[in-house]
């Protein structure tokens, strides 16, 4: 059986009755006064022909790998999968290669896979790290690897130039919080928010809320947590055990909240009359539990494509020299939770 051998520019070339040179003006889509037809009979060969591009090839002649990659702190969390779908909706745009690593949310790891991207060879990372500062990305940068962070709220970089797209946190959690507030709530759990992460925005959101209609902050209301299901349920139970327990509750994320839902109709008792329930992400299960979870909605997929959109303006030489930071919108969705 003779060996396949796959067609090359210079094949496509041939077929199209062009030059090499106009075939790769063409793929490369640099600018010229190649005629439309001209450009037509070329993409009518490159697909009867199969052709598909050397990438490694045009690794080696342009120095880049027409490849990024992407950090996450939890592959499982469901609020991720729109962040990374607008994330490669841009990435295919522009014909480029995504990678996906998933961190645990641990710090070891976090530091291992910002390595593993300088072995690929990435030409651009988004980081949505959990421990990592931007400081620690200065390696990557003097590699040339272009940077988006995803951050909780405004933050300045210095001297580093790394763009940034963020919710603001604090914001978000106060109108959360202050929503349980006007509600009648007065004593306020909070599932999370003590936990040493950059989540602390929203422990900041929590208390300003509370400051703010000279409500006295207990830390006893506050307990720590690593955001999964499971530890809602636990933390909650913790809160539930409590002499004067809360009346009302807002977790750091949605599945800790689904959680603590869990937990208070375990204990016996009702949603939202008992204790309300306010989380934050808006998850697609969010709105299909019973009853139906109130909480924030900060456009995961709007994020994941503002993320890439300023990371392609960087590796297109179309960014200015020093980062910039996008503010990105959130709201209120109130359901039957509170």
């Amino acid at each position: 059986m003779e060996k396949y051998k796959p067609a090359t520019q210079a094949d496509v070339a041939r077929l199209a009755g062009v030059s090499q040179t106009t075939v790769s003006y063409i793929l490369n889509r640099k600018d010229s006064n190649i005629p439309e037809e001209t450009r037509q009979r070329v993409l009518a060969a490159i697909q009867e022909l199969g052709y598909t591009p050397n990438r490694a090839a045009r690794t080696l002649r342009t120095s880049k790998t027409h490849t990024i990659a992407c950090i996450i702190p939890e592959i499982t969390n469901p609020f991720f999968y729109p962040v990374v779908r607008g994330i490669q909706d841009v990435a295919e745009i522009h014909e480029y290669d995504l990678m996906i690593y998933n961190s645990d949310s641990i710090e070891k790891k976090e530091r291992q896979l910002v390595r593993s991207v300088q072995k690929a060879r990435a030409d651009g990372l988004i980081g949505m790290f959990v421990h990592l500062t931007a400081e620690d990305l200065r390696p990557l940068l003097a590699q040339g690897v272009a940077v988006t962070k995803s951050e909780l709220g405004p933050v300045d970089y210095g001297d580093l130039v790394i763009d940034s797209v963020y919710v603001d946190n604090i914001a978000a959690s106060s109108a959360a919080v202050g929503h349980l507030i006007e509600r009648g709530h007065r004593r306020i759990g909070m599932l999370g928010g003590a936990s040493a992460t950059p989540r602390g925005f929203r422990i900041r959101g929590y208390r300003q809320a509370l400051a703010e209609h000279a409500i006295a902050y207990d830390e006893t209301l506050v307990v720590g947590g690593d955001f999964t299901l499971e530890n809602g349920y636990e933390k909650m139970g913790e809160l539930l055990a409590l002499e004067d327990r809360p009346t009302a509750v807002f977790a750091a994320n949605d599945l800790m909240a689904i959680g603590a839902m869990q937990a208070i109709m375990d204990a016996g008792l009702s949603i939202p009359q008992d204790i309300a329930v306010m989380g934050f992400d808006n998850i697609p299960s969010a709105q299909l539990i019973t009853p139906r979870l109130s909480t924030v909605e900060h456009f995961p997929q709007l994020l994941g494509e503002r993320a890439a959109t300023l990371l392609f303006e960087r590796l297109e030489g179309d960014a200015p020299q020093h980062g910039r930071s996008a503010e990105l919108p959130f709201e209120l969705v109130l359901r039957e939770t509170t």
